[in-house]
């Protein structure tokens, strides 16, 4: 008796998903410009982009009626745990984003898909396949490339690179943790609890760290909690079940493009031929793993 095999998924997207994926992807982007050029402190900045955003976080899985409470607690643990990953995530991040350039903070900031791939590969304790010593060898080759350009400019540039390294080992922590319970929470409530827990960290990091809180400049951070965070991650939410890894990997690589000309564009930060070699790199080593890893 042979066994059936599993008939492949199919996708259904159409050109408002595109148009929504592609949105999405260009509104992340463009979230460090806005970290740049608040005048609070970088990690009071992430607090006021949960604080702002969440009302209407709440009132988008109200409409959508998705849960808010009555979770399980193995339900209640994975999203409070998910929800202090994604401060740790965004906190580093947007200490990172002031130390760079903008387009290794978006580069670097992508490296979950990376990291998770690695940490599959070590959960189920197996030799790595040919595409992912692939996506390995050219995210080590990138990453040392602009490694070795940040510390030419600065040893306080590659201290951002490494921060937003770090953001990219939190985010993965973040998706790892909820993997399981995506499908059940839904994606408005997901994020909602993730700003609700995300919330006072950020607020007792930038405290500790001493940053000023309030902005005396509001656009920025209303930018960037209704950029990122509503129209950025809504935007994601509603189209990335409907597109193989693949697009989803290569629609990725818009954003540190985005950011590399925002960077040139606001604060006249200059792109050589190794920059471009670096970032091409690690950018194929983001799809490459992102075709490893489970479809969305």
């Amino acid at each position: 008796m042979t066994t059936p095999i599993p008939a492949a998924r199919r996708y259904d997207w159409t050109w408002r998903h595109f148009a929504a994926l592609a949105g999405g992807n260009i509104a992340l982007a463009l979230g460090p410009w806005s970290v740049r050029l608040s005048d609070a402190g970088p990690v009071a900045t992430g607090f006021w982009r949960l604080a702002l955003a969440l009302p209407v976080l709440v009132m988008l899985a109200m409409a959508n009626r998705q849960r808010l409470t009555g979770f399980g607690r193995r339900t209640w643990l994975a999203m409070i745990g998910a929800g202090v990953f994604f401060a740790l995530d965004l906190g580093t991040w947007h200490l990172g984003i002031k130390g760079t350039r903008l387009g290794n903070a978006t580069l670097f900031g992508n490296s979950g898909s990376l990291i998770i791939m690695v940490w599959g590969i070590v959960a189920l304790r197996r030799a790595p396949h040919r595409g992912e010593w692939l996506a390995l060898a050219a995210a080590g080759t990138g990453a040392a490339i602009l490694f070795g350009r940040s510390l030419e400019v600065n040893t306080a540039t590659l201290v951002g690179d490494l921060l937003c390294v770090l953001a990219g080992v939190f985010y993965a922590f973040y998706i790892l943790l909820l993997q399981n319970e995506r499908a059940r929470i839904g994606g408005w409530s997901l994020l909602a609890w993730a700003s609700l827990t995300g919330t006072p960290m950020l607020l007792a990091f930038a405290l500790w760290l001493g940053e000023p809180i309030v902005p005396h400049h509001w656009l920025p951070v209303l930018a960037l909690a209704l950029g990122s965070q509503i129209i950025g991650q809504g935007l994601l939410v509603y189209s990335l079940r409907h597109f193989p890894p693949l697009i989803i990997g290569v629609m990725m690589l818009t954003q540190p493009s985005i950011s590399v000309l925002a960077g040139w564009f606001a604060f006249h930060e200059a792109l050589t031929v190794w920059d471009a070699l670096g970032m091409s790199l690690v950018a194929a080593a983001l799809v490459l793993a992102r075709l490893g890893g489970k479809p969305d």
